[in-house]
């Protein structure tokens, strides 16, 4: 039994040393092709959250930034700053930010015809893209069933069984959580890497993604799932698509009111009080982009979750219940 624990530990560590590897040996800036202030990055999700937080460090550096996001005012208000105290703060003395350097537009990136809009305006102002950020998407916070209108206590379920009118509003919900976090990103991804690959010398693709798209949780199954999918989805095309880098940000809870954006509507359950900053998570997806890493979770130790779940799935299982205060009887 001994060694078979001894192999089973070796083998874990084998397989975990490709998502370790990266922060053992992190790389100088490898994208030096592009400097900072000529850098064209396109935003989606721009309005709020880590969206916002990225925008803010790219108008920091100086580059040239299209804010993308369905919410006009929210978007205003990320174009107003900046426009403001965070545009050009680390730009050097010899380097002159384009006058088109922000460009706002408002839209859905599940929308085709705002996607060709985005496109559009894009190709007319810049004449291409470097760098595309998806980072829009929508939260489900409640269990599938209870999405139904079927609650369950002890074992017994209240209705006995979800009604037509039941089974009809998960088909609503599914439905809003596929279009917020796997169409839209296979979408933007259609229409933007025809653009990325013929304009940019240094073409990159950053998606955040989530650590629910790897690991179960409860009260997140079409969150996850729907977060799973489009994570799959990239993972692919970076496969069809290798003269582009592509990474994926996969973090823990993060502070700020992504929850709001629930399609189900359901109640917080987890504690926010420690949730990673947005800034934090902002920060790591430049050095990823900059850098050419391709798998980022935070915090860094949770990389080794999928290959735990893998060997300890019941240990894993209660630790998320225990997280989402959720009574697995």
């Amino acid at each position: 039994m001994a060694l078979l624990d001894s192999s089973a530990w070796f083998w874990s560590g084998l397989l975990l040393f490709p998502l370790v590897y990266p922060y053992l040996r992190q790389r100088k800036d490898r994208r030096k092709k592009i400097t900072p202030t000529n850098e064209r990055v396109l935003i989606l999700g721009a309005s709020s959250g880590i969206g916002r937080s990225i925008a803010h460090l790219y108008a920091a550096r100086g580059a040239r930034l299209a804010l993308v996001a369905r919410r006009e005012q929210a978007l205003d208000a990320v174009l107003e700053e900046c426009q403001g105290p965070f545009r050009n703060a680390h730009v050097g003395v010899d380097e002159t930010p384009p006058r088109d350097g922000l460009l706002r537009i408002v839209a859905d990136y599940g929308n085709a015809d705002d996607m060709i809009r985005v496109r559009a305006t894009i190709e007319q102002q810049w004449h291409g893209l470097d760098t595309l950020i998806v980072c829009a998407g929508v939260s489900a916070l409640r269990p599938l069933l209870a999405v139904a209108g079927v609650e369950r206590a002890g074992g017994v379920f209240t209705p006995e069984k979800p009604s037509a009118d039941g089974l009809e509003r998960v088909k609503e919900v599914a439905f809003a959580a596929i279009h917020g976090n796997y169409l839209g990103p296979m979408l933007a991804a259609v229409t933007f890497i025809p653009l990325l690959t013929t304009t940019s010398t240094s073409p990159a693709i950053l998606q955040i993604s989530s650590a629910a798209a790897v690991v179960p949780a409860p009260t997140r199954s079409l969150y996850g799932s729907t977060k799973a999918a489009s994570l799959m989805l990239y993972r692919s095309l970076a496969i069809e698509h290798p003269e582009i880098t592509f990474s994926y940000v996969l973090p823990a809870t993060v502070e700020g009111d992504f929850r709001a954006s629930a399609v189900d509507g359901g109640p917080i359950r987890e504690d926010l009080t420690h949730g990673l900053k947005r800034e934090v998570v902002a920060a790591a997806c430049l050095r990823a982009v900059d850098r050419h890493i391709r798998h980022v979770f935070l915090p860094s130790a949770w990389s080794a979750l999928p290959f735990l779940y893998a060997l300890l799935p019941n240990f894993i299982e209660r630790m998320a219940s225990r997280k989402y205060k959720f009574n697995r009887s």
